[in-house]
């Protein structure tokens, strides 16, 4: 495109001005020859040009590059000029910024690109740029380097090899050309003090090993031999987790360090006023006479701050009868005396009266220059206090009268100081009788003993007391009281008087005689109850245990309690499950119950129940543990035979299992072996499809058998054998009273085979609800019993079977569409007899030796007729109806040679040859099925009840649902649609 080319108003140039209109930054195009020829709306309303101005149309013809120079800011139109030049020069890009003055005549900074567009033989064709607002960024980068100048602060960049990055005011810190290279560790070290040089080349070192964030200060000397201090912070930078460096900053904090030196000189007169006065301080140079004070002290005297002190202003203000003490005081300052402790008294100008009080110690700075440095402290609050407090005291005795109990005082020798009026009127006495009367006489003498050593125990030792004993009052009666005892000590810490109160707590004290009482029977009862029962304190300290458990156990009380070794009754082998189970318990301060073997006295275990709970306070807090153990042994010798019973059970099911072993060598059936061991290894969900009697649970057990789950419960469901209103109680469990007839808790068959495998057969005659329930089994691994509240983790396989079409079944709305899916993770089809005539004689060889062992015969062969009849049958009964005819064949087998009856097999096998005729057996099945599936209809899908079809066709339910199966026939079909 040519320069005239572009001046037209060419579709190219109408859409590119749009573009460049709706790009949110100040956007332009130029002329081969750098002509500005337009800016988009944002650059013209920022250069405040017209509406009908060329440049905002692409029309300014009359542009050139020099004509737009004056919008520029005078010191980057040289620069400017050299990047704009340059570009057009090469034909190449270029970038630069500068400031361009707006609408107001003020200017923004910009960063500025421009890009060539070539035509496709090279020819340059314009130019487009984009200028980018940076006046934010740049104020930024004005006022960090204006700020590190004026805080005497640079940054850096830091990695093993050296410093990457220093800024200007650093170099300058240092002493250094700011347009030089930052140093290498070797140079920056030959900057440090030499008395600093070690230290810091270990603090390097450090911190590329630790990687750590930093602060330290260390000196340096310039290149003009000055000695500067410079505070060194750094921090890491992690990126992902690789450390890539230091980053931070560095202050020359000479000053501040010259300023701190000078602060330690003069810390010791202020840190020392002020240690023992917190006010005013005032001191006196021995060698001058000269006297120096805070302000504070100037304000304590009535003069304003800054006032300097002299002998005379001091004792001016000083109350005439002090005045000689003050005199003595300042001679004897200036002689060097020191450690003056006094007080006197300040007549202020308005007639008031201040009381100081004055203390002061002798001190020498680093040359020896002595100085006496003292602090003084307006006390005159304190004396009015003081004065309030005895003022306060008739106000005091009115509440300890109040108190609702007896106030006793005495002196540190015993002596009776006070007693309120409750103390009178209990013992009949005033405060002057009860001076000449022995308090100890009013004890109960069954208390006296142990009253008297808590009392001398007390004073002995200078500490509290706290004692229950009873006194007897002007009645003669005694009464239970807490006697508490305090100690009163002065500002040097010795006792002055004591402190008694006397708390009436008769009537708690009758509250827990009867306590006692009734704990006495409680243990009584306990000792008759057949359980073993012990109780806890919070931390496991035995408190109490039955005479059942003692006399099982062999042990006394005492024994129990004192944690003999005998009391460790525990069988080895549950201890640590028991000490587990009671440290979580402890933690949650839950209660359990746990099955444990304990030791009986003469050596033997016996099973126990142990039921553990607590007792809490009202905040909560556990106080106690109860254990009840309930003698087991009994069910744990049922159970154990019981699950003996079960293995020997289960084992001779195992033998007499049909589905012993998966025989065959066919093509079809080691294509599903194959698929077996692939799959057994893995956790995943299996859905076996095929015909009635192909073998699916064989193949599900051989799955079982070989995964790492063989040595848990496998437990088979038949779905379609279970009324549908019991499955769900059948494979998830019920609790009591879940519904009518649940008269106890049932464990589902899932829980059966936790840790195992579970076979669903016909899992697709399970109802809607069953369904999802499933379907949350296989997706959350969790149910509840029905009934149940609490779900149950379970970590079962489960592997699925059926023998009808699931996808047809989904399609239909019988079958949840997610649950199939959920299931048919793994999916695998077991091929029927007909596409095994290959395994036929070996299973017949399998089945006569089995049946014929069972039967006591000794059949050594079969005819080649019987293996042909029994090959060419199509067996639509499959491995179940072999193994039948088989059984029978046995059972009226007389010869050592095996054969079969003809007649047994539902058709002619020559039939087959007969040019597609339909056998007899499948024109009964035709029959039958049309027969059956016209009875449904009628019944609209209804099996069982007065209506359901099996009531129609006079049969019985369980015959027509296996009639169902056989022939295939899908009853939902014929269910109305909602």
């Amino acid at each position: 495109m040519t320069e005239s080319a572009l001046q037209q108003d060419s579709p190219l140039e109408a859409q590119l001005r749009a573009t460049l209109n709706i790009v949110p930054a100040y956007t332009w195009y130029a002329l081969p020859n750098g002509a500005l020829t337009f800016v988009n709306e944002r650059t013209a309303d920022y250069l405040g040009l017209p509406k009908d101005h060329p440049l905002r149309s692409g029309k300014d013809t009359d542009a050139d590059w020099d004509s737009h120079i004056p919008l520029l800011h005078p010191d980057d139109r040289e620069e400017t000029r050299r990047v704009w030049s340059e570009c057009l020069r090469t034909g190449r890009s270029g970038e630069v910024s500068f400031r361009v003055r707006n609408a107001e005549g003020g200017y923004r900074w910009f960063l500025s690109r421009a890009e060539p567009v070539m035509a496709a033989d090279g020819t340059l064709l314009y130019w487009i740029g984009i200028n980018l607002n940076i006046e934010e960024r740049k104020e930024a980068e004005f006022y960090l380097a204006e700020g590190q100048r004026l805080a005497h602060m640079g940054s850096w960049a830091f990695k093993a090899a050296g410093f990457d990055y220093w800024s200007s005011e650093l170099f300058q810190i240092h002493g250094l050309d700011p347009s030089g290279k930052p140093p290498t560790v070797e140079e920056y070290l030959a900057l440090v003090h030499p008395e600093d040089r070690e230290f810091m080349k270990q603090a390097i070192e450090k911190i590329l090993a630790d990687h750590r964030e930093f602060d330290f200060t260390k000196r340096i000397v310039r290149p003009d031999g000055k000695i500067r201090a410079v505070r060194c912070v750094g921090v890491p930078v992690i990126q992902g987790e690789t450390f890539q460096g230091f980053v931070g900053t560095g202050m020359d904090v000479t000053e501040q360090e010259e300023l701190a030196q000078d602060l330690r000189r003069s810390k010791a007169h202020l840190t020392n006023a002020q240690t023992l006065s917190h006010t005013g301080s005032v001191g006196m140079e021995v060698r001058t006479k000269r006297i120096f004070w805070s302000e504070e002290s100037a304000r304590i005297y009535g003069y304003r701050p800054g006032t300097e002190p002299t002998p005379d202003l001091i004792l001016q203000r000083v109350h005439p009868d002090d005045v000689n003490l003050l005199k003595d005081v300042l001679k004897r300052a200036a002689q060097g005396a020191a450690n003056f402790d006094f007080e006197h008294r300040l007549l202020m100008p308005d007639g008031s009266v201040k009381y100081i009080y004055n203390l002061s110690q002798s001190m020498k700075d680093e040359v020896g220059n002595e100085e006496v440095v003292g602090a003084i402290v307006d006390i005159t609050e304190r004396r009015r206090a003081e004065e309030a407090l005895r003022q306060s005291e008739q106000r005091f005795r009115l509440v300890v009268e109040s108190i609702p109990g007896l106030v006793v005082t005495t002196t540190l020798e015993g002596e009776l100081e006070f007693v309120n009026r409750r103390a009178v009127d209990y013992f009949g006495r005033n405060l002057e009788q009860l001076k000449g009367w022995r308090t100890s006489d009013a004890v109960h003498p069954d208390d006296l003993a142990s009253a008297i050593a808590v009392w001398r125990h007390s004073i002995e030792k200078g500490i509290s007391y706290d004692i229950d004993h009873r006194l007897r009052g002007s009645d003669g009666v005694y009464r239970w009281f807490h006697v508490c005892g305090r100690p009163l000590r002065d500002a040097q810490g010795l006792i002055v008087r004591w402190y008694a109160l006397l708390t009436d707590i008769d009537d708690r004290k009758k509250a827990e005689q009867k306590l006692k009482e009734q704990e006495m029977e409680l243990r009584q009862v306990l000792d008759f109850a057949p359980q073993l029962i012990a109780v806890f304190g919070s931390r496991r300290e035995p408190l109490f245990t039955n005479r059942t458990a003692l006399d099982y156990f062999g042990l006394t009380l005492d024994e129990w309690r004192g944690k003999s070794p005998r009391c460790d009754v525990g069988h080895p082998d549950d201890s640590e499950r028991l000490q587990d189970q009671w440290d979580r318990a402890m933690s949650r301060g839950a209660a359990f119950e746990i099955e444990v073997r304990l030791r009986k006295g003469d050596g033997s275990y016996r099973w126990f129940l142990s039921r553990y709970n607590t007792v809490r306070d009202h905040e909560g807090q556990v106080l106690r543990w109860y254990v009840a153990c309930t003698d087991i042994e009994d069910r744990k010798r049922i159970e154990e035979k019981l699950q003996q019973e079960n293995v020997a059970l289960r084992e001779e099911i195992d033998k007499a299992s049909m589905f012993e072993e998966i025989v065959g060598t066919s093509p079809a059936l080691k294509a599903v072996l194959s698929r077996i061991s692939k799959v057994a290894l893995s956790d995943s969900t299996v859905l076996i499809t095929g015909e009635t009697g192909t073998g699916k649970e064989l193949v599900a057990r051989a799955i079982h058998r070989r995964s790492k789950r063989a040595s848990r419960a496998f437990v088979s469901v038949n779905c379609a054998a279970i009324p549908r209103d019991l499955i769900a109680s059948e494979l998830f469990g019920h609790e009591k009273g879940a519904f009518t007839g649940a008269m106890q808790r049932r464990i589902g068959r899932f829980e059966l085979a936790e840790g195992g495998t579970i076979f669903l057969d016909e899992v697709g005659e399970l109802s809607a609800d069953t369904q999802i329930a499933l379907l949350r089994v296989l997706q959350e691994r969790e149910f509840e019993r029905l009934g149940g509240r609490q779900p149950i983790h379970v970590d079962v396989r489960v592997i699925a079977a059926t023998n009808r079409d699931l996808k047809a079944a989904v399609a239909r709305g019988t079958f949840r569409q997610d649950l199939y899916y959920r299931l048919n993770v793994f999916p695998l089809e077991v091929p029927p007899l007909r596409n095994r005539r290959k395994d036929i004689p070996l299973l017949v060889e399998y089945f006569l030796d089995r049946y014929a062992r069972k039967a006591g015969k000794n059949i050594r062969s079969f005819n080649q007729k019987t293996l042909q009849l029994l090959q060419s049958y199509p067996w639509p009964g499959n491995i179940r109806e072999l193994q039948n005819v088989i059984e029978r064949s046995v059972i009226v087998c007389e010869t050592e040679i095996f054969s079969v009856d003809e007649s047994w097999l539902s058709q002619q096998t020559s039939d087959q040859k007969s040019g597609g005729k339909l056998y007899l057996s499948q024109k009964v099945a035709a029959t039958e099925k049309e027969v059956i599936e016209e009875a449904l209809r009628e019944s609209q899908g209804r099996v069982f009840g007065p209506s359901g079809a099996a009531a129609k066709l006079g049969i019985a339910r369980s015959t027509l649902d296996s009639k169902i199966r056989s022939l295939n026939i899908d009853r939902y079909n014929f269910k109305p649609r909602n």
